[in-house]
């Protein structure tokens, strides 16, 4: 049974920068303590876990916006967007150790609407990225086990019903089953990356597309096309799809509670996860493109992987043909479930952090008395990502392809990750100018260099989501969804905050940081 809405609140008031506080009881605090378990692997898998489905499916759609080598300098760009973002909170993180992450560091920064538009992007994020990826596991899973399509949301609603109970069971085997999860992942990649060295052959499949007479992309049966069939144009559109590749891993900030040391071990575990994601995907992006075959059910290079629902299964396919294939892809489902998992870890506790400081209704923030896992709020997210998921689903119907639904949904967690790391880049300027007096464990070596080209390339990516006629209404669905939490904040939200560490931490501008003591491990 949910608690009541109303919480126990001390009736002292405070009024600051339009926004209303309420200090809270030390009871308000007992019913959401979180527990430390994790160190610098647990960071690090829960960083690369949260983002390694992008490597199994998603990344490949945007090679229908600009071909290969326009998808391959997408993905330049926006690991370079990645790298400034990552320095940034590999410097923030440490500084400002809560478990609100982007919302804290941007409320620091810009006060309580500033900690909120970017606490609210971050929201769109995380609940929809799940939902993107459980989607790709209804594709996989239908492939593998020949289920219809129609009864995909059945492995939806499983794969929710079952990771929302692991992350609920308690912190040490979330971050215990992340780990495994993400090795193992890692583990099938290696694999396919061994597989097709023998039989790759970039210029004959991975440069079969080229531009008909009506602009759209046509076969080259025998390969040899254009690098940039699009020219710069086409690789920018493909911006939103390279984001695919990255993704999420800026969620370990939201551990900083249920880390033993954030100072140093987050750090890094961010720049770790960050390079080996990078490796990752330059080797999934050349070698899942570069083969092909003309017998039934193989796919032709790149022409054929733009439009796949799963990609690496169509690989394994091509390689090993469709019988042991299935057995392959079956492992690559773990790719799936350790970001799907991860990143239902990483919505509990974003959600957990807005509305233990008042942002959200305080009842999300209630955790569980035994466990100390934000389950309120993992059930919330979940229900609102499938919700979101099934509604596109019945509404485009089953025959829209995947594409067209997963890219939707796809750009709709884009859009809420482009105006977060705006906000983050930009926290990071204003933090390093309004508090240069905190402790930083940490320096950023790309400096406020770095967090303007985070911001740059952000907004760019945004500005070519919205010229995209096929995932648009995704864009402004995302945005609606935006605008109805900004609304909501500006008529009720505002006056119903609460001090939390992060709230005090920025009110006394980091002279005094106050952080709630976390359940230690049992």
């Amino acid at each position: 049974m949910l608690p009541r809405l109303a919480e126990k609140i001390m009736s002292d008031k405070q009024t600051v920068g339009g926004v209303t506080y309420k200090k809270a009881d030390s009871s308000y605090f007992e019913k959401r303590k979180l527990r430390r378990h994790a160190r610098v692997w647990s960071l690090w898998a829960l960083g690369v876990g949260a983002v390694i489905s992008g490597h199994f499916s998603g990344w490949n759609f945007g090679i229908g916006q600009g071909g290969w080598g326009g998808l391959f300098i997408a993905a330049i760009l926006i690991a370079i967007m990645y790298l400034g973002l990552i320095f940034s909170l590999a410097e923030m993180s440490p500084a400002l150790p809560h478990t609100g992450g982007a919302y804290s560091f941007a409320r620091s920064a810009m006060g309580p609407w500033g900690g909120f538009i970017t606490g609210l992007a971050e929201s769109i994020e995380y609940i929809m990225t799940p939902a993107v990826i459980v989607f790709f596991i209804g594709s996989y899973m239908s492939s593998i086990f020949g289920t219809p399509s129609a009864a995909q949301p059945l492995w939806w609603i499983g794969a929710y019903i079952v990771f929302v109970a692991l992350n609920y069971w308690g912190v040490e085997l979330s971050f215990k089953f992340s780990v495994t999860v993400t090795l193992m992942a890692l583990g099938v990649l290696v694999i396919f990356w061994i597989s097709a060295i023998p039989h790759a052959d970039f210029t004959r499949w991975a440069l079969n597309i080229g531009v008909g007479p009506d602009g759209n992309f046509v076969e080259l049966p025998n390969g040899g096309g254009s690098f940039l069939p699009k020219g710069i144009g086409g690789a920018l559109a493909a911006l939103p799809f390279a984001v695919w590749l990255f993704l999420a891993i800026e969620e370990l900030p939201l551990a900083a509670e249920e880390s033993h040391d954030p100072k140093k071990d987050m750090p890094k575990g961010l720049i770790l996860g960050m390079f080996t994601l990078i490796f990752s995907a330059v080797m999934v992006m050349v070698l899942n493109a570069s083969i092909g075959g003309t017998a039934p059910g193989q796919m032709q290079g790149a022409f054929s992987l733009s439009t796949s629902a799963e990609p690496l299964l169509d690989g394994f396919r091509t390689l090993y043909g469709a019988g042991i294939a299935k057995l392959l892809a079956l492992f690559a489902v773990i790719g799936l479930i350790a970001s799907f998992h991860t990143i239902i870890f990483a919505f509990g506790r974003q959600i957990y952090s807005l509305s233990r400081a008042g942002y959200y209704l305080p009842f999300l923030s209630v955790t569980h008395g035994k466990r100390h896992t934000p389950h309120v709020a993992m059930f919330t997210g979940a229900g609102i990502g499938l919700a979101v998921l099934l509604t596109i689903w019945f509404t485009a119907g089953e025959t829209a392809g995947g594409a067209l639904i997963g890219g939707t949904l796809l750009n709709m967690a884009v859009f809420g990750a482009m105006l977060s790391y705006a906000f983050q880049g930009l926290s990071f300027i204003l933090l390093r100018i309004k508090m240069p007096h905190i402790e930083r464990p940490y320096r950023s070596p790309l400096g406020i260099p770095g967090a303007v080209a985070t911001i740059v390339i952000a907004m760019c990516t945004l500005y070519y989501q919205l010229q995209d006629p096929s995932y648009v209404k995704g864009v402004y669905a995302a945005l609606a969804w935006y605008l109805a939490g900004l609304a909501y904040f500006a008529f009720i939200g505002r006056h119903k905050l609460i001090l939390s560490p992060e709230e005090e931490f920025a009110m006394n501008k980091g002279k005094s940081p106050v952080v709630e003591p976390a359940e230690p491990a049992a």
